[in-house]
């Protein structure tokens, strides 16, 4: 599956920490890009919900799902990188999971863990005390 929603991000430059020298106190690199997932005009109205309900941790109030990165020194090398995140997230969440086929557990594994139990509660009886009632 293909997505490139770099037509419908909304990109907002700001001074960057890091790496950069002076450089990092003079130009904007830091850049955040913004997606509206309800405005969108690439998905339909089930993969819209689908974003929602799997990137709500990422969607602001505003209904902006927001990437941010500032590993670069150049904003075109950050854009890019914010491009290739909102994609990447995308992707991800509009991915059709793979439903789970119950298993029962097998016959050697049940007798392996009743082994596991009974050499359990020999170790811890032999932490009691002894009485003089047990012999």
């Amino acid at each position: 599956m293909k997505i490139d929603v770099s037509r419908e991000i909304v990109f907002k430059t700001a001074r960057s920490g890091g790496k950069g020298g002076q450089n990092v106190n003079k130009v904007e690199t830091m850049v955040e890009g913004y997606f509206h997932v309800n405005h969108s005009q690439l998905f339909s109205e089930v993969q819209k919900e689908i974003i929602q309900k799997k990137l709500a941790n990422k969607i602001n109030a505003e209904g902006f799902l927001q990437v941010r990165s500032q590993v670069h020194r150049s904003q075109l090398s950050n854009k890019g990188e914010v491009i290739e995140k909102m994609n990447a997230l995308l992707i991800h969440a509009l991915k059709k999971e793979k439903k789970r086929i119950a298993t029962k557990p097998s016959g050697s594994s049940r007798e392996k863990r009743i082994e596991s139990k009974k050499k359990l509660a020999k170790i811890k009886d032999a932490r009691k005390k002894i009485r003089k009632g047990d012999f």
